[in-house]
């Protein structure tokens, strides 16, 4: 895990042009994307497509990123930070828990660019898989530079899911995904690109990273069904 200090970062949405800005405490993000390896010791499974140990977990849903994030809770001694119902629509998030979770778009966002401004946190080629260099397939973990921060694979490889609603009075219960894949054009692999699907969806591009709160970070006993109170968009 990484410690990402706190800080603003400015979100945007290329849809609605709309931009909004966001404080962000400090917290802690995976240094890489969960991998295959870590993903089978936690839940048994292994779902994705391409098989290898040190290659990140895809195939993976919004809903099974939250699963895996409250079995890991449960494995290292931790609160579970989620309190799920029978479909994602009902999933809470405890804030007060110190368990993993999934990191918010805003959380995202500002970890990625580790205190830059441009759309990349360095040259393309050097920081991330996409479609131009990747050969058609996903790579092992760490391959690419990280960022100032010691993220890696922040862009490329496989999306991340995030906590957040996109747009819940258009979308419904879509979530944001976040970073751009190895499938995909440079375009997509920028800190700023909002994606969306359904909760349930899974494909072979799309994966995780989780984050934790720091305990002056955490509230208490606030279940915060609402990804607002998380700091983003409604």
């Amino acid at each position: 895990m990484a410690t990402v200090p706190a800080g603003r970062v400015t979100l945007s949405d290329r849809r609605t042009e709309r931009s909004w800005s966001v404080e962000v405490a400090p917290f802690q993000m995976s240094a890489f994307p969960v991998t295959q390896a870590w993903y089978t010791q936690v839940t048994g499974q292994r779902p994705s497509a391409a098989e290898g140990d040190r290659l990140p977990v895809e195939g993976v849903s919004w809903w099974d990123a939250v699963r895996f994030c409250n079995a890991l809770s449960l494995r290292e001694g931790l609160t579970p930070t989620y309190h799920l119902g029978h479909n994602p629509e009902t999933a809470e998030w405890d804030t007060s828990a110190d368990g993993y979770r999934l990191p918010t778009e805003a959380e995202w966002e500002h970890a990625c660019r580790a205190g830059t401004t441009g759309p990349r946190y360095g040259r393309l080629d050097e920081v991330a898989w996409y479609r131009a260099n990747s050969d058609d397939r996903i790579h092992t973990v760490g391959g690419k530079q990280p960022n100032a921060w010691g993220l890696y694979d922040m862009l490329g490889n496989v999306w991340d899911w995030c906590w957040d609603l996109y747009d819940a009075q258009v979308y419904g219960t879509y979530r944001v995904l976040r970073g751009g894949g190895w499938s995909d054009e440079h375009w997509s692999c920028r800190a700023s690109v909002r994606r969306r699907s359904h909760p349930t969806f899974r494909i072979d591009d799309v994966g995780f990273r989780v984050a934790r709160s720091t305990p002056t970070q955490r509230q208490p006993a606030d279940r915060a069904g609402c990804p607002s109170a998380t700091g983003a968009e409604h």
